[in-house]
């Protein structure tokens, strides 16, 4: 979980294949509403955000019944939306991936062909609700490079990449 900019994709890709677990990236959740408003530059509200979270807490329910491990990745920023994907599953953890608005919109700069306007980050960062020491959650810097803080998230999950 992060802000649009910290890295989830590429870290959550990197994550799922160090483990060989299935993964989604929340962005294929977004009902096309949803994709619409961010392209044109508008936040998303809660109203707009609670099918997507639904959906997404589907798809994590779905690999928790079959026993099929999974990494999803979402913005997931405030304790509720954590609340409601983890939906009281001690097995399910949130890895925050947490870096400055600088370092971000730099990112962002950089990013090409994704439908999120790098205008929209502030309204990202006024919304975050870090997680706190309750949830189950590991907060991991992203200042090195993504498959150095792929390994830290399993490191800290106490999890081990197959044949290691």
């Amino acid at each position: 979980m992060g802000v649009s900019g910290s890295g989830k994709t590429t870290v959550g890709t990197k994550v799922a294949g160090l483990l060989g677990w299935e993964y989604a990236d929340a962005d294929a959740f977004h009902p096309p509403a949803n994709i619409e408003k961010m392209s044109a530059g508008h936040p998303l509200n809660d109203a707009d955000r609670m099918p997507w979270l639904q959906a997404i807490a589907g798809w994590i329910r779905a690999h928790l019944e079959s026993g099929t491990p999974g990494v999803v990745s979402c913005s997931a920023l405030k304790r509720s939306y954590r609340d409601l994907l983890t939906a009281g599953h001690p097995e399910v953890h949130v890895a925050y991936l947490d870096g400055d608005r600088d370092l971000i919109a730099s990112r962002m700069r950089e990013r090409k062909g994704h439908f999120f306007q790098a205008e929209l980050l502030d309204s990202q960062f006024r919304d975050l609700e870090p997680p706190t020491p309750d949830e189950n959650a590991v907060h991991v810097p992203i200042t090195g490079t993504p498959d150095e803080t792929a390994k830290l998230i399993v490191k800290a999950l106490g999890l081990a990449a197959p044949g290691s």
